[in-house]
């Protein structure tokens, strides 16, 4: 158990100004995806964005990884570095991304489904997306890891016969992109690190259509499924408040990029 870090509301803020600043390069990717575009186009996207905004792409060279953003299709559950590979009709894409700026870390991750998704991919990404929120609901002041992953693992596993992904956590985030606590996507109620106010934690079930295990590819980054089922992953960054927490990143920009464009479908 380490030492969780209490931001100021400066610091929040700041936090949630880099949050507006990944919702705009995530949308912007979101404007250009369609059969035929790689992961490359879109990681160029997204970092000119970010660039372009007096910011730094958190993820690139972190621990070595050599992109802007993971772009992580159908099978892969995160990581996934971009490619040549061409996305097609019926894939699902996840894109994750970070931004840094003025000293401070925001991330979040989205997965989009282009046309032609199977309904039960379309299902797993809604209850994945849905799971998000119900942990963000149970997040407040005083409130343990464990409550947020039992709410998510209720909800996904119990409730919807899916998969939570074990191997992979959510995470306190604020000067460095991963802090404590880790937040695991399942759990007990009233175990874990307890999160105080003004605590930054980011957010992110990865739920598999199949089951739960995984597996990393001989590219040493992408998590994939061991059985090759479809995995889904959203991601918010948020900040602990005494009865309500506060969400310090936005889907709203790029789900709106995602309406208005005609090869991709809204959940």
């Amino acid at each position: 158990m380490g030492k969780i870090i209490i931001k100021t509301e400066e610091e929040v803020a700041i936090i949630k100004a880099n949050g507006e600043i990944l919702a705009g390069a995530l949308a912007e990717a979101a404007k250009v995806l369609k059969p035929g575009v790689n992961g490359l186009l879109l990681d160029k996207i997204v970092e000119q964005y970010i660039l372009d905004h007096g910011a730094k792409p958190s993820f690139k060279g972190l621990y070595g990884f050599p992109a802007s953003v993971c772009i992580s299709i159908n099978e892969d559950v995160v990581h996934g570095i971009p490619n040549a590979r061409l996305i097609k009709e019926g894939d699902i894409v996840s894109m994750d991304a970070g931004v840094f700026k003025n000293e401070f870390h925001a991330d979040s991750a989205y997965t989009i489904a282009m046309k032609g998704v199977a309904e039960p991919t379309l299902k797993l990404m809604q209850v994945t997306r849905e799971s998000l929120y119900l942990g963000i609901e149970v997040a407040i002041a005083g409130c343990k890891t464990g409550d947020i992953g039992f709410a998510i693992q209720e909800y996904c596993e119990i409730k919807n016969k899916y998969k939570c992904v074990r191997e992979l956590v959510g995470h306190g985030l604020g000067r460095s992109l991963h802090e404590d606590p880790q937040v695991p996507n399942y759990g007990k109620r009233d175990k874990g690190d307890v999160l105080p106010e003004n605590c930054v934690i980011a957010i992110e079930p990865m739920i598999n259509l199949g089951r739960k295990d995984v597996y990393t590819k001989s590219d040493k980054w992408t998590i994939a499924t061991q059985d090759h089922k479809p995995s889904a992953h959203y991601e918010h960054t948020i900040c602990i408040k005494h009865n309500k927490s506060v969400q310090l990143t936005s889907f709203e920009p790029i789900e709106s990029a995602i309406r208005a464009n005609a090869e991709l479908q809204s959940l």
